[in-house]
């Protein structure tokens, strides 16, 4: 005898899987980025949090947030239960709310250079999606 799925139960699983997607893609860009920064501080290639840094560093902090950003939207589309750059779309939306916190609070609170987190920014939205469409040709 076969068990027949409700189409509940399966729309509730797809859900948890979309959410777990991007979630996954989220929280890989920040730990990853977070741990980096890290051990930046720690070799001293970054100054001691009290201290700015200079352009060099900022971009260099650029550059593997970049390396990241793709990483996240090749895991989104990688785990999307379907519809895959649909995923990847909705982890760019949801990353550039804070994304443009960051720029905000460069200018208000004088963090750094501005140019920084609008980078970040400028950079998100392709980064990610090229992840997501490496995950694409790879399939």
């Amino acid at each position: 005898m076969s068990v027949i799925t409700a189409p509940a139960q399966i729309q509730s699983r797809t859900t948890g899987r979309s959410v777990l997607a991007i979630a996954a893609g989220l929280i890989t860009n920040v730990v990853l980025s977070s741990a980096v920064d890290q051990v930046m501080h720690s070799l001293n290639v970054f100054p001691s949090s009290a201290e700015y840094m200079g352009n060099g560093q900022f971009a260099l902090a650029v550059a593997y947030r970049t390396v990241f950003m793709v990483l996240g939207g090749y895991l989104t589309a990688r785990l999307a239960p379907r519809n895959a750059m649909r995923h990847v779309w909705i982890l760019i939306a949801i990353g550039t709310v804070p994304a443009i916190g960051g720029v905000i609070a460069a200018i208000v609170g004088d963090l750094g250079p501005v140019w920084y987190p609008v980078a970040l920014v400028v950079i998100a939205a392709p980064a990610t999606w090229l992840g997501g469409i490496a995950r694409r040709r790879i399939s």
